[in-house]
């Protein structure tokens, strides 16, 4: 989580090196970081929540598709309520950081920091994947695993969303915690217990937790025919319909 914290902030305020970051030698570097054997207790280099967020995908028959996603943020959000529009406003501005220098720093018309991501996958340049699986910190693990699971692993899009999460709690946070623990690992069950013995071995906190896994939404659009195949979480409410 370190590089998220370091660089993730609104890219008009602050300068953010997005193609080195998404580069296969960057990639390959920070690979190189990660010891098989051994957990980490501390971030590798470089100096983030219960859940209020919605998230939800369309698609029509033009081919068009849409990931939205929405959050108040705490409880009920910022308690304003515009009058007459029956909704509230969301509080984000409360991870903004008064430190100067920050990244993150207050000033007017910044973005705050935030973990809400609808997510959308392209192939050949073509919309293939709508999805998000809402849930704080949980977003960006959860979207690696959906997209892992669907590309590496071949599973269809309700298999990628059904299949046992890891989740990593107590990471470095843009607000200023820094993690020297290493943090606890959660698992899900249907995790070899093979597996859980192995992450022990090296060190790693294993835990396990009922709820805060993400709740994951998705369309795929079949390239060849124009077909759309919907998916929606199990572990929590959600539906996936078509007409």
């Amino acid at each position: 989580m370190c590089i998220r914290d370091r660089y993730y902030a609104d890219p008009e305020f602050s300068e953010v090196p997005l193609e080195t970051l998404i580069s296969k030698p960057y990639a390959a570097g920070r690979r190189a970081l990660i010891n098989p054997e051994r957990a980490s207790s501390a971030p590798g280099a470089g100096l983030i929540e219960q859940g209020n967020t919605i998230y939800l995908t369309v698609a029509d028959e033009a081919g068009n598709m849409v990931s939205l996603i929405q959050s108040n943020y705490r409880g009920l959000g910022s308690g304003m309520c515009p009058p007459g529009l029956g909704f509230i406003l969301q509080d984000r501005g409360e991870l903004f950081s008064l430190e100067e220098g920050h990244a993150n720093v207050y000033a007017p018309g910044k973005r705050p920091f935030h973990t809400i991501i609808p997510a959308f996958i392209t192939r050949d340049g073509k919309p293939w994947v709508s999805f998000g699986v809402m849930g704080g910190s949980m977003q960006p693990q959860g979207h690696a695993q959906i997209v892992v699971n669907l590309i590496d692993f071949g599973m269809n899009l309700q298999e990628a969303g059904d299949a046992p999460r890891i989740r990593h709690g107590g990471s470095s946070q843009p607000t200023g915690e820094i993690m020297t623990d290493g943090g606890t690992i959660y698992l899900e069950s249907g995790i070899p217990y093979e597996s859980i013995r192995g992450l022990i071995r090296r060190g790693h906190t294993v835990q396990f937790d009922v709820g805060g896994y993400g709740g994951y939404q998705a369309i795929l659009r079949d390239p060849g025919n124009g077909v759309y195949y919907g998916a929606s979480e199990s572990r929590k409410d959600g539906q996936a319909a078509g007409y």
